[in-house]
């Protein structure tokens, strides 16, 4: 178990990260409003083409008006903490994915001439990477995560639907399926946290198991097994006689 003094230092780095990437993205956003410029049109995401590819690195920290930024900085924040203090182990490398990814899958799948722009499509697939986290993993602190997750930001499953006046569902919905496919590469890379521990009545029922009268195996073995296990004793125990017959004639 990590000491409280080690959990508080967990915290505390888990909530520097996601709190210096929303300034960036207000700081960000605050230029644009000051200078009057529309970022969007310069770095956001254009569908197949090739001034659009850099909106792979740069859209997620563009937004269009406060409210948008508003709307995605809290849930960013929230989920971002949630997986860096409880998947420290693959943290960074799923962020990294889900962020690149996602762009990619935009870039190729997405409405073209349109620029798509905001973090959404990285908080979407935060959301998918904690739930399915939850349904791989199958351990307690992942479906619980899993169960919070799905409380708090269930109604943003209505944001992949197709239709929505300015809203780059597509974004929405690729950043979900990229979400997924991370969850299930990093599936394997368990917390120490997740680790079933040993327990002393189990350690103690191995080491009894020599005692019983039968060896621990013998029911895993084949009947093909144990019929040339016998055969062969018959042999030594032949021989044996035999060898034992001859020196007392002698």
């Amino acid at each position: 178990m990590e000491s409280l003094n080690a959990q508080k230092q967990k915290l505390i780095s888990s909530v520097s990260l996601p709190l210096k990437f929303l300034v960036l993205l207000w700081m960000i956003h605050l230029f644009q409003w000051g200078t009057g410029l529309d970022l969007g049109q310069y770095l956001g995401l254009m569908p197949m083409e090739v001034r659009g590819l850099k909106g792979i690195v740069f859209a997620p920290l563009i937004h269009g008006d406060f409210g948008h930024l508003i709307s995605n900085s809290v849930p960013f924040f929230v989920l971002s903490v949630i997986v860096l203090f409880f998947y420290r182990k693959v943290a960074l490398p799923a962020f990294f994915f889900i962020y690149f990814l996602t762009g990619i899958a935009v870039w190729i799948f997405a409405r073209q001439n349109v620029f798509h722009i905001g973090a959404s499509g990285v908080i979407y697939g935060l959301v998918a990477f904690v739930f399915w986290m939850g349904i791989f993993r199958k351990s307690v602190q992942a479906i619980i995560l899993a169960l919070i997750v799905t409380v708090l930001y269930s109604g943003m499953f209505l944001g992949v639907l197709p239709g929505q006046e300015g809203i780059s569902w597509e974004s929405h919905l690729m950043g979900g399926l990229v979400g997924i496919f991370t969850a299930y590469w990093f599936k394997n890379d368990i917390e120490e946290v997740e680790k079933k521990p040993v327990y002393s009545w189990e350690e103690e029922a191995y080491r009894s198991s020599e005692k019983f009268f039968l060896p621990p195996d013998a029911f895993e073995k084949t009947k093909m097994q144990r019929l040339k296990e016998s055969e062969e004793k018959r042999k030594i125990d032949w021989t044996s006689d035999d060898t034992s017959r001859s020196s007392f004639w002698d």
